[in-house]
Parts: structure tokens; C-alpha cells; sequence
């Protein structure tokens, strides 16, 4: 097919600068004292007699234009006082600088053109509660606060990738349905493939081990899903996991990356979105202490504290939010706690050799409440001890075959961990809960919208 390389008499976006760059709220400083167009919606409006002042939105931030009667046309005027909320239109106008705006520039309108006069808005500046925005949230995403977080999610995301982009791991994309499961089939959910039983997948890091084997070092970055029936603000029953596979990483340098790429991504946070955080009203300066390394503690040393601290906890038994809120209360960084007891953990994760007992395994636990955003171990290489693991935990081995090859054929040491996206977000962002972190949340009792 012939390709025509001559686009001169494409018509472009009123917005367009040229070289894919386009005029946004986002990058207004760069056009100081200049007209510009703009696509905007009208996120609220006042009026001081012959002034209108409407605070407007593009999707890249907040500004606020001012139309001011004797300076425009009667036209103009008239369209300024019909703009209902969330209306859609384009603005013209010369951006000046306002020290008084958190943005710094306001627009002095010269023009406008109305793409559509919006019906009235459900969600208002009234109070509403949770589920009312629940099923708003469509149009809930719209509001500065819900934008903000959003926009922290995919600085995460971009600085997640960049980290291991930068040091050498490659992505792999693993199956969503898939015949078992990483760590038992009683919360997963269960479908039919064919004639066969599937599940959506809960984790991606079996099939990451076996990439590691060939690639080196690799990641997976997707949903996973958890039939949990679960209320608490640290749980959604879909949610997005990054999952690390080194091949020969044992347990000590595991840690080290961890440590390394929590310190990039909330680095990354406090330089590309100061004004987000100042949105939320976020303490940054919480946030500017998370640097590696992070403090250690062992299972064994964790439980001695929270039965110091009056907690009813006898060693072998799984810490829940109340413990791992107290274990992070002595710390202002994340801090990993190590070498769990076997029997709590996965099949898969490595004993200590110098005390079988317990696991080369870490979670890190994130200040201020938000609990565990990552688990990690170093995994079992052995053929033999993986093959009386399967028989302990009476996983089928015709369904695990595949894995236990990964043992058979240059095993070699290695380990991993995978970092929940919507918990991270959580905690940097200082929220409450799990269900303002993803856009469109999937939680116990509710699949809508």
C-alpha cells in the first residue's frame, strides 16, 4: 500500500503547537503573555457584577479565566453567563501571571466557543456520600482531588517502569487465565475454559520465574484478582501487581532493589507532582524521608515487640493490620520484616538454610497505617525440596510439571517480589482507602459502573 508522508493539508486541533506538542493547562507557564486556545470544560463559575470568573479544566490541571464585560464582545459576555457546570467549549485568552493562583497564570478571556451546554450536574460542592459518589464515579474522576490522585497513579506507573526499564529488566506479559494458582485455589475466581477449569489469575510470578530463566531479569505489570470477601480499606477484589524476577538474586540483594525502587518512585512523586500533593494536602515532608536503606526486623523480633506492646500474638501466627500498624509506628520509612515461619508462607519460598524453619522471604511494611505494599522471597532452586513441596501442599503434578522443569534445567538461584500498585498509591497519596487509588474500583459489593 502506498504511504503518503505529505500531511500539510491535515486540519490540525486549535490547540496544536506543532511538533506533537500541544498548549495545555499543564505547560501554561511556557506561554506567558500570549493568546492562546484552549479545550476546556467549566468546572465552576462566579460572578462579581461585570466579572465572570470560571474556573476551568483540560484534564492536565486547574485554571482560573476571567471575563471581564467591557472587554469583550457582548457575545462573549452572554456565553460566559449561560456556561453551566461541565460545559465543553473552547476559550481564547492571554495568559497572565497571579501570584494569588497555586498554578501562578490565570487566563484573561478574549473569546469563547461552546461545544455543549451541559445538563445539570449530580455531584455538587454539597457533601454526598460514599456510594452516591460511588456511582458517580464516572463523573467523580472529574474533581480536583479525584484528578490528583489519578495523575499520582500514572507518575507511579511511568516511574515504576522507568526504574526497571533503566536497570535491565525486561517486561513479559503473563496469562490473566490460567489452569492453577500461585498459592491456592480458595480465592480465586473460577470459570470454565472449555472443557476445562480456569481461574483468573492472582499472580503473575510462576510464569515470571520461568521468563527469568530465559530473560535474565524480568517484570509483570497487571490486574490480578481476589475473590475475597473483604470490606477493610486495604482490599480490592481487582487490582494491578508489579512483579520483579531476578535470576541469580539471592535474599540480601532482593531487599537492596526493593529498598532502591520504593526511594525512585516516591522520589519521582515529590518532583513531577507537587502540585497534586498540595491538592490532597499531602505532608511531604513524610514523604521526602522515604530513602534507602530501609530499617530491618525479623519475625522473631516482631512478635517479641507486639507482645511487649500487649498484643495477643504467639509465634506462627500471620500479623494483621493492628500488628503491622504498630511494627511501622517506631519507623518514618518502610520497614521490612524477615524470615517468616515456613508454614505461613508460600510453597514455593526458600528456607533459611541455617534454620529451615523459617523463610528467606521479606513484606515491607509502609508507614503511617497503610501496611504490607510489597512481598517478596528468594525461591526454592532445589528439584527435590520443591517436588516434597508440592506433595506437602498436595498440588497436583501434572498441573505444576511446567514449574517443576524450571528446577530440572540450569536451576539456578533467584528471587523476586511484587508490589501492589493501589496500596503504593494509597500511602503516598495519604489516603483512607483502597477505592480512590484505581479509576474505576471493583470491590465486595459493587461491579458498578
Amino acid at each position: 500500500m502506498p504511504h503518503n508522508d505529505d500531511n500539510r493539508n491535515v486540519p490540525l486541533s486549535p490547540t496544536y503547537l506543532g511538533g506533537y506538542d500541544l498548549i495545555t493547562i499543564k505547560n501554561i507557564a511556557q506561554h506567558a503573555e500570549k493568546e492562546i486556545r484552549l479545550g476546556v470544560w467549566l468546572h465552576n463559575k462566579r460572578s462579581s457584577g461585570k466579572i465572570q470568573f470560571l474556573q476551568l479544566r483540560d484534564g492536565t490541571g486547574f485554571m482560573q479565566g476571567v471575563v471581564i464585560k467591557s472587554e469583550v464582545s457582548e457575545e462573549t459576555w452572554n456565553v460566559s453567563k449561560e456556561l453551566t457546570q461541565e460545559s465543553s467549549f473552547y476559550v481564547t485568552g492571554i495568559v497572565r501571571e497571579d501570584n494569588r493562583s497555586k498554578l501562578g497564570y490565570e487566563l484573561t478571556v478574549t473569546g469563547l466557543e461552546v461545544i455543549q451546554i451541559a445538563e445539570e450536574y449530580p455531584i455538587t460542592k454539597k457533601e454526598h456520600g460514599t456510594d452516591f459518589l460511588m456511582d458517580q464515579r464516572h463523573l467523580w474522576m472529574r474533581t480536583p482531588r479525584q484528578r490528583a490522585i489519578l495523575s499520582i497513579r500514572a507518575e507511579i506507573i511511568r516511574a515504576i517502569q522507568e526504574f526497571l526499564d533503566q536497570n535491565g529488566f525486561s517486561l513479559v506479559d503473563p496469562p490473566i487465565l490460567t489452569p492453577t494458582s500461585a498459592e491456592g485455589t480458595t480465592s480465586l475466581f473460577h470459570t470454565k475454559y472449555f472443557d476445562e477449569d480456569a481461574y483468573l489469575s492472582q499472580s503473575g510470578q510462576l510464569y515470571m520465574e520461568a521468563a527469568a530463566m530465559a530473560l535474565g531479569k524480568v517484570y509483570s505489570f497487571g490486574p490480578t484478582f481476589r475473590a475475597e470477601k473483604s470490606k477493610t480499606r486495604r482490599h480490592l477484589i481487582e487490582f494491578w501487581m508489579i512483579e520483579p524476577e531476578m535470576a541469580f538474586v539471592e535474599h540480601e540483594e532482593n531487599l537492596r532493589i526493593q529498598e532502591e525502587f520504593v526511594t525512585h518512585i516516591i522520589q519521582s512523586v515529590l518532583k513531577n507532582c507537587e502540585l497534586e500533593l498540595h491538592t490532597l494536602e499531602r505532608d511531604t515532608a513524610k514523604l521526602e524521608k522515604i530513602v534507602a536503606p530501609f530499617p530491618r526486623v525479623t519475625y522473631d523480633e516482631a512478635i517479641d515487640f507486639l507482645q511487649g506492646e500487649g498484643f495477643d500474638i504467639k509465634w506462627g501466627e500471620d500479623f494483621g493490620a493492628p500488628h503491622e500498624t504498630a511494627l511501622a509506628e517506631k519507623y518514618e520509612k518502610p520497614v521490612f520484616i524477615t524470615h517468616y515461619p515456613t508454614v505461613l508462607k508460600a510453597f514455593y519460598m526458600k528456607p533459611d538454610p541455617n534454620r529451615p524453619d523459617v523463610v528467606l522471604c521479606a513484606d515491607l511494611i509502609a508507614p503511617e497505617g497503610y501496611g504490607e505494599v510489597i512481598g517478596g522471597s528468594q525461591r526454592i532452586d532445589d528439584p527435590a525440596l520443591m517436588e516434597s513441596r508440592f506433595k506437602e501442599h498436595q498440588l497436583s503434578m501434572d498441573a505444576y510439571k511446567w514449574y517443576l522443569d524450571l528446577r530440572k534445567y540450569g536451576t539456578v538461584p533467584h528471587s523476586g517480589f511484587g508490589l501492589g500498585l493501589e496500596r503504593t498509591v494509597a500511602w503516598i497519596c495519604g489516603l483512607e482507602h483502597v477505592r480512590e487509588t484505581i479509576p474505576f474500583p471493583r470491590l465486595l459489593n459493587r461491579l458498578y459502573p
